[in-house]
C-alpha cells in the first residue's frame, strides 16, 4: 500500500508526510538565520571584539552541530512529530517528556506573539502613522492561513522566505570580503579592525561569556528539523541529509558573516549598539551594504529582516501547534486537541495555539507590556531547557539501543563522536543556562527583579516536571523499559 492510501486509510490520525528533504534543510537552516544574525551580531562584536564574537558564535554552532547529530540520529530511526518531548517520554522519564513538550510549546506560543510586535514595528520604519494592531492582526492572519493550507504550504512558504536569508547573507559574505580586498566601496579598513585598541578580544571572559548567551539564542530553531521528521517524506533519506547540510552551512554563514563585520566596522563604532528591532537602519549588515554604496540598504534589509520575522512567527506556530497535537496524542493534554483536518492538519491545536499568541500580544499592550516581559523572559530560557533535554534523550536512547541486542547498523543515521558530542552539548548548555545572570553578580549590585525575569522558565519548568512526576509517581526509566520500538 503506498504511503498515500496508507494516510487516508488511517483518516484523521496521523499528520500527513508532504516535507522534502529541501524543505527540511531550509525550515532548520532559515530557524537559525534571523535577528541573531541580521541585528544581535553587532552587539556582540561590540562587546567582545570581532574574535570574541568568532569563538563565541564558532563554539556555540560547534555545541548545536553535536545536538543537530544526536536529534538526527533519534529522528531518522523514530520520526514523530513530539520529537524530544516523545524521545524524553521514552528513554528517560514521561515527567520529562510531558515537561519539555508544553516548555516547548509555550517558548513558541509566546514567540508568535514576540515576532507578530516586532513585525508591526518594521513596518512603521516606511508607514509610521499606521495602526499596530492591525498590521498585527494582518501578520498572525498571514501566518495562520499559511499554517491552515497544507504542510506542503508551510513547508514551501519557509523554503522561500529562507532562501531570501540565504541569499542575502551570502551577497552580503560576497561583497564584504570584496571590499576587504579594496575591488569594493571606499573602505580603507582592511585587516586593521581585527586588531585596533583591545581587539581582537575585548572585555575578557565575561564578555565572551555574555556574547555565548547571545550567539546560543541566535542558533535556537534548529531543533525544528526533529518536529518536522514526522511529516517528511522519507525520514530515513532525508533527516540524515538535512542534518548533514545543516553544520557547513551554519558554520559558513555565521562565522563568514561575524569575520566580514568585524573586519569593516570597528568594534567601538557606537552604531553597532543601536542594532535592534526598531531601528534597522544601524544592523551591521546595514552599515557594510551602505559603505559599499548601496543607496537603499536600510530599505532592503527592513523588508529581508521583515521576511524574516514572519518566516519565525510561521515556523514558531508549526512547531508549537504539533507539538500541543502530540501531546494530546499522548494523554498530556485535552483530547480534543488531537482533531486533524482532512488535510492532516491539527486544526484545533492550530487555533488554540493562535489564540495564546494573540493573548500575549494583547499583554503587550497594557500595563507597559510588564506582563508581555515575564512571558517573554520565561520563554527565553525555554531553548536551552529544550536542548539539555535533546542532549539527555540522545545519551538514553543511544545506550538503550545497544543493551537491548540492537546494532548500530540498524540506524539509519548515526551521530559521530558518541558519546562526546551529547556530553559537551549538556555541559555548554548548562553554563549558558547557570550564566545567565553573570552580569548582576560581576557589578555586585545584584536586581531581585531582574535575576527572576531571566529564571523564571526554570522553576515553571521544574514545577510541571515535578507536578506530573508527583502525580502519575513516574520515574526514571531504567535502560531496559526505555521503548525503542512502537
Amino acid at each position: 500500500m503506498s504511503n498515500q492510501s496508507s494516510q487516508k486509510k488511517q483518516g484523521n490520525e496521523q499528520l500527513v508526510r508532504g516535507l522534502k528533504s529541501r524543505h527540511l534543510t531550509m525550515i532548520s537552516l532559515g530557524g537559525s538565520i534571523g535577528t541573531g544574525l541580521f541585528l544581535a551580531s553587532g552587539g556582540a562584536i561590540h562587546t567582545a571584539g570581532p574574535g570574541g564574537a568568532l569563538v563565541a558564535y564558532a563554539a556555540i554552532g560547534f555545541m548545536v552541530y553535536f545536538l543537530m547529530t544526536s536529534l538526527g540520529e533519534m529522528a531518522a530511526y523514530m520520526p514523530v512529530s513530539g520529537s524530544f518531548s516523545t524521545y524524553a517520554g521514552r528513554f528517560v522519564d514521561p515527567a520529562l517528556g510531558f515537561a519539555l513538550g508544553w516548555n516547548y510549546w509555550f517558548n513558541w506560543a509566546i514567540t508568535i506573539a514576540a515576532e507578530i510586535s516586532a513585525a508591526s514595528l518594521i513596518v512603521k520604519y516606511w508607514l509610521p502613522e499606521s495602526s499596530s494592531l492591525l498590521w498585527s492582526a494582518l501578520f498572525l492572519g498571514i501566518i495562520v492561513f499559511i499554517n491552515y493550507l497544507s504542510v506542503q504550504a508551510f513547508g514551501e512558504s519557509e523554503y522561500w522566505f529562507s532562501m531570501i536569508k540565504v541569499a542575502t547573507v551570502l551577497i552580503f559574505i560576497v561583497v564584504g570580503i570584496l571590499m576587504i580586498v579594496g575591488i569594493m566601496g571606499d573602505n580603507e579598513a582592511g585587516f586593521s579592525n581585527l586588531t585596533a585598541g583591545a581587539a581582537p578580544f575585548n572585555g575578557g571572559f565575561m564578555a565572551l561569556l555574555g556574547v555565548f548567551m547571545t550567539a546560543g539564542f541566535s542558533f535556537q530553531g534548529t531543533e525544528l528539523i526533529g518536529v518536522t521528521a514526522g511529516e517528511s517524506e522519507d525520514p530515513a533519506k532525508n533527516v540524515p541529509k538535512a542534518v548533514k547540510q545543516i553544520f557547513w552551512r551554519i558554520l559558513l554563514f555565521y562565522i563568514l558573516s561575524i569575520f566580514v563585520i568585524g573586519t569593516l566596522i570597528s568594534y567601538q563604532d557606537p552604531m553597532l549598539l543601536n542594532a535592534d528591532i526598531t531601528n534597522i537602519a544601524v544592523s551591521p549588515f546595514t552599515i557594510v551594504f551602505e559603505k559599499a554604496g548601496f543607496a537603499f540598504a536600510a530599505s532592503v534589509m527592513n523588508a529581508i529582516i521583515l521576511t524574516s520575522v514572519l518566516s519565525a512567527g510561521s515556523s514558531g506556530l508549526y512547531a508549537s501547534t504539533r507539538m500541543l497535537w502530540v501531546l494530546a496524542k499522548e494523554g498530556k493534554a485535552p483530547s480534543w486537541l488531537k482533531r486533524l483536518n482532512k488535510r492532516g492538519i491539527p486544526i484545533a491545536a492550530l487555533f488554540v495555539t493562535a489564540a495564546i499568541g494573540m493573548l500575549a500580544f494583547f499583554a503587550s499592550l497594557f500595563g507597559e507590556g510588564v506582563v508581555y516581559m515575564w512571558l517573554l523572559n520565561a520563554s527565553g530560557m525555554c531553548g536551552f531547557i529544550t536542548w539539555l533535554g535533546i542532549a539527555i534523550s540522545h545519551y538514553r536512547f543511544r545506550k538503550a539501543f545497544v543493551l537491548q541486542g540492537h546494532s548500530l547498523d540498524e540506524l539509519p543515521y548515526r551521530a559521530r563522536w558518541f558519546p562526546f558530542g551529547p556530553i559537551v552539548a549538556f555541559v555548554v548548555c548548562l553554563i549558558v543556562i547557570l550564566g545567565q545572570g553573570y552580569s548582576m553578580f560581576r557589578e555586585g549590585n545584584v536586581n531581585v527583579y531582574g535575576l527572576l525575569a531571566t529564571y523564571i522558565g526554570l522553576p515553571l519548568f521544574l514545577a510541571m516536571f515535578i507536578g506530573y512526576k508527583v502525580k502519575h509517581k513516574t520515574r526514571l526509566l531504567t535502560l531496559e523499559e526505555c521503548r525503542i520500538e512502537d
